[in-house]
């Protein structure tokens, strides 16, 4: 038996990272699981592993920032898979620029993709969930959300929020059954690549030495999913090498 039998889920940026080994857990789990990405190649693939796992996926080709491109997918997902039960918003884009010299266009890209999406997506799943009276949303945030960092105020502004409608949404429909919480990750090893002083920089101030693995931090995932999660309301948790410990 699996944790998540007979479960339906959709994970955004899901062709790489920690939302490939997140959509990847699920499945092994038992869910079905819808793979978005804007690489619609690499989603492919991560369904082919799923569906080789004995389970049904459908990859799915969306800019997240896109309000038609999401409602578009939403609707395919129900349509081809069912009803769904776990919506993760993991999809994001890491840059860095000094605020003063930032072009607007890269601080408007930054929301658009990391928080914007987070909104629109969760949009699109929640009468469903309503309706069926039960439903798990698991947010992707940042340890940045809390800490900041130099050449990141607006991929920390756009976590922060992320953290923001995380709690302000369990406010709205915790009474409906539907579970809402945040995770925020420390510097993880992944495709998502930083320049390399920042990364060694970054990595010389966790206590714990080292970049962590996206494999270390989708079990966090997994319980936010599952049953488990009922009396976990707005919470937010801080798998980060002891970046920053709250």
């Amino acid at each position: 038996m699996g944790k998540l039998d007979g479960r339906i889920a959709a994970v955004t940026g899901a062709a790489t990272g920690l939302g490939r080994a997140i959509a990847l857990l699920y499945a092994a789990e038992g869910a079905d699981v819808a793979v978005l990405d804007r690489n619609g190649e690499g989603a492919e693939v991560v369904a082919a592993r799923i569906r080789a796992l004995g389970r049904r996926s459908l990859a799915v080709t969306v800019d997240v920032g896109d309000e038609t491109g999401v409602t578009q997918a939403f609707a395919r997902i129900e349509a081809e898979l069912g009803p769904l039960d776990i919506l993760v918003n993991n999809a994001g884009i890491v840059t860095v620029s000094l605020l003063e010299t930032m072009p607007t266009q890269t601080f408007d890209e930054m929301i658009r993709i990391d928080l914007k999406s987070v909104f629109l997506c969760t949009r699109a799943v929640l009468p469903g969930m309503r309706a069926r009276g039960y439903g798990r949303i698991v947010n992707i945030s940042s340890q940045l959300a809390y800490k900041g960092g130099e050449g990141m105020a607006h991929y920390a502004a756009a976590k922060a929020g992320v953290v923001g409608l995380t709690r302000s949404l369990a406010y709205e429909v915790t009474r409906h059954g539907i579970a809402v919480n945040a995770i925020c990750p420390g510097p993880l090893d992944t495709d998502m690549k930083l320049p390399p002083e920042w990364v060694g920089k970054k990595e010389s101030e966790l206590v714990i030495g080292r970049q962590g693995r996206v494999e270390e931090v989708a079990p966090t995932a997994l319980l936010l999913a599952g049953e488990d999660a009922a009396f976990y309301v707005g919470a937010t948790f801080h798998p980060n090498g002891g970046d920053i410990m709250v």
